[in-house]
């Protein structure tokens, strides 16, 4: 069974970004999103999103941004960062990790 994950930095501030609310979702075979999960970052940045439910499939994972930089006082320019990705093997772990500042951000698959 295959975890996926996530962890958010926050690079202009240089520390974990903590408390973003953060939602899990599956694309049916219909196209629609089917959400699985939601929550928020820990005080290290991090978010467990799923242990089940990883099947083969397109998901996607939303960070509410615009929540994050209201609770610090900081206008940022994305309201919300939406990362779709494929599981080809359910086998393997997924960690998605997102690096963000008020003006930009930048994703990747981690380890």
């Amino acid at each position: 069974m295959s975890a996926i994950t996530t962890h958010v930095l926050d690079t202009a501030r240089g520390q974990p970004a903590s408390g973003v609310p953060v939602v899990l979702a599956v694309r049916a075979d219909s196209g629609e999103w089917r959400e699985i999960t939601r929550g928020s970052t820990d005080k290290d940045g991090r978010a467990r999103l799923a242990s089940t439910h990883t099947a083969r499939g397109t998901y996607r994972v939303v960070f509410d941004t615009a929540a994050y930089f209201r609770a610090w006082n900081i206008e940022g320019f994305y309201p919300e960062v939406e990362v779709m990705f494929e599981i080809r093997d359910p086998a393997q772990d997924y960690h998605v990790p997102l690096l963000l500042s008020p003006y930009g951000y930048s994703t990747y698959r981690g380890t």
